[in-house]
Parts: C-alpha cells; sequence; structure tokens
C-alpha cells in the first residue's frame, strides 16, 4: 500500500502548534500514522456525506479526510474534544466529498 502523504489545512496546522508540547508529541505520531493507514481501527466516521474521520488522542482529536482519487490524507480540524466539532456543517460544506 503507497503512502499517503499529509496535508495540513491552515488552521489545522497553527492548532497543532498551539497544542501542549507533551500531546503534540502524541498528535503528530497519531497524523503521522494516517499515512501508512488512513483508516486504522478505532476510526469513526463523522460524516459519511462528507467523508469525514476522526481519530482520539487522548482529550484531542484528529478531523481529516481521506482523498483516495489524489492518495492524500487531509488534516481539517485538530483540537480539544469540547471545540473541534463545533461548526462541523460549516466544514462539511468546506471540504465535498472526493
Amino acid at each position: 500500500m503507497p503512502a499517503f502523504p499529509i496535508v495540513f489545512e491552515r488552521r489545522s496546522e497553527k492548532s497543532l502548534r498551539e497544542a501542549p508540547a507533551h500531546i503534540r508529541k502524541r498528535l503528530v505520531r497519531a497524523i503521522d500514522a494516517l499515512s501508512t493507514d488512513p483508516r486504522p481501527i478505532g476510526v469513526k466516521t463523522l460524516s459519511s456525506a462528507t467523508k469525514l474521520y476522526r481519530v482520539r488522542v487522548g482529550p484531542y482529536r484528529i478531523v481529516y479526510q481521506v482523498q483516495d482519487a489524489r492518495l492524500v490524507v487531509l488534516v481539517v480540524r485538530v483540537g480539544d474534544r469540547k471545540e473541534v466539532y463545533r461548526r462541523l456543517d460549516i466544514l462539511a460544506k468546506r471540504f465535498p466529498p472526493p
């Protein structure tokens, strides 16, 4: 299976940089793992219409989209579980299904 390049949406990259150092290490490890297995065990589908997925990393969540046609994993949002799901409807419009 080919490795999927990881592409960050600008806001998700900023959120990752602002995360506490001990959490950031875990988040980076989880995001790197998505390049070899974009749909790991334990992944949840947030919206079947937009093909958004989420992975748990402690109290943080990684919301991403797998674009199989382009062989890319697009990290849409990274953040605390309390805030990452807010405005999910807007994400669905910004990231239509591939």
